[in-house]
């Protein structure tokens, strides 16, 4: 499985429940990566999406707690096991776990690259990404030029686990 976020100096990617910045080419590549895919959120995420409608051109599996939520064109589960039985049948690296905070920490165990947009700005921030650099398990294996968006500059990053 693959996880994608974008991602501030602190690893932080969100505060009150929206993205930190939005920069044109990062939205490009999250499109690229995942259109034709599985994409895997929290409720929150969902509903953070214009409408709270999932994404168009995609498999959108939503997980919630909360057994009433249901949302046109997605399935929602509400275990991780009934999650991990629904992405059974589907290819692993079809599936992109993309928010927010407490999914990317219950599914990075279970996944094997991350593509990670690093913003170079510390923002106010109250959610954040597992620090990949910090962890031993994780090895940046692809790299982009520094690209700017008014004066911010960013770097797409390819982790890999370790085998």
């Amino acid at each position: 499985m693959n996880l994608i976020a974008a991602v501030d100096r602190n690893w932080a990617i969100g505060l009150r429940n929206e993205l930190l910045v939005r920069i044109p080419e990062d939205h490009k590549f999250f499109r690229q990566m995942t259109t034709g895919k599985v994409v895997v959120m929290g409720r929150k995420t969902l509903e953070s999406f214009p409408g709270g409608r999932p994404l168009k051109n995609r498999t959108n599996l939503v997980l919630t707690r909360d057994p009433s939520f249901h949302v046109k064109d997605a399935l929602c589960v509400h275990t991780m096991e009934e999650l991990f039985e629904e992405l059974s049948h589907y290819e692993d690296e079809d599936i992109y776990v993309i928010g927010g905070e407490s999914i990317y920490r219950q599914l990075l165990p279970a996944c094997t690259v991350a593509h990670i947009t690093k913003i170079d700005y510390a923002y106010e921030a109250d959610v954040w990404f597992p620090n990949l650099d910090q962890d031993p398990n994780w090895v940046i294996t692809g790299d982009s030029e520094e690209q700017t968006y008014f004066d911010l500059e960013y770097r797409f990053f390819r982790y890999e686990r370790k085998r």
